[in-house]
């Protein structure tokens, strides 16, 4: 089998489970290797994505690791076995990688959070302000990448379709006009719209509340089979990181249920951005 030339992000993050239930129990590459009867750069390999695992092999390395939480087994047999080619494989090539590692996510995500303080999350997005965003990045993209992106995004609303999905919005994002006003009126009846959904929750921090100092907290968190496999998304100026370590995930966690608690509830928040559309 050809080794791989880019794992995607889950592929990465199976790899990187493995070696930590290796570095677990204690045991060096060449020890693992043996164990298996597999050759030592064929481990190295494994653990960093390069090249697929069965599941009998996983299992085998399960046990040679004692690990004992069959939960979590499961679940990275599961992502081992997994053939799964979505709607974002057609961008392969076309998008930069991590447009279609976060879509590929949100696919396999048991629920969503959301958490931004300048533009409505992007599965809550109308096609014009997508394409605002879109266009105001530097150096601007060409036409036929814009509109790739934009209907990448578009396609990103499967993931309101079936796992709960909460988002927590700052009224500034709610405020700022990426396009027009007539636009700016669509995207928060939109907002309306798919917060009437029995499984997505909207949730706003206005701009009165007092003693809040959270605008740095901008995240997609993304549940996991089981909480081992969470993941935290987070966008900067340099780049898209995924976030999987255990002691982060759980400040992240605080940190969501901190926001939540300052928020707005569902209701009010609805009242909120109803309340915002009408001055348009």
């Amino acid at each position: 089998m050809p080794l791989r030339s880019e794992p995607t992000a889950r592929q990465l993050r199976l790899a990187v489970e493995l070696r930590r239930l290796r570095d677990a129990a204690g045991l060096s590459a060449r020890e693992a290797a043996k164990l298996l009867g597999v050759s030592p750069p064929h481990i190295s390999q494994i653990e960093s994505g390069l090249t697929g695992v069965s599941e009998h092999r996983l299992r085998r390395l399960a046990s040679n690791y004692s690990c004992s939480d069959h939960e979590l087994i499961e679940a990275l047999v599961a992502m081992a076995t997994d053939r799964t080619r979505g709607w974002w494989e057609e961008y392969r090539q076309l998008l930069p990688t991590p447009f279609l590692d976060l879509a590929e996510l949100e696919h396999h995500a048991t629920f969503l959070r959301e958490v931004q303080f300048l533009f409505v999350p992007g599965p809550l997005q109308t096609e014009d302000y997508a394409r605002a965003v879109f266009s105001y990045r530097v150096p601007e993209p060409p036409v036929g990448e814009l509109e790739l992106r934009v209907r990448h995004r578009m396609q990103r609303k499967a993931a309101l379709d079936g796992s709960p999905y909460e988002a927590i919005i700052h009224e500034a994002a709610l405020r700022m006009m990426v396009s027009d006003r007539a636009a700016a009126r669509a995207q928060l009846a939109c907002l309306l719209d798919l917060s009437g959904a029995e499984h997505v929750t909207v949730r706003v921090i206005p701009f009165a509340l007092e003693g809040f100092a959270g605008a740095a907290s901008t995240m997609t968190y993304a549940g996991g089979a089981v909480p081992k496999l969470d993941t935290v998304v987070r966008e900067g100026p340099h780049g898209t990181a995924f976030i999987d370590c255990e002691a982060q995930l759980g400040a992240f966690r605080t940190l969501f249920h901190r926001l939540e608690a300052a928020s707005l509830d569902p209701e009010h928040s609805r009242d909120f951005i109803h309340k915002l559309a009408k001055e348009l």
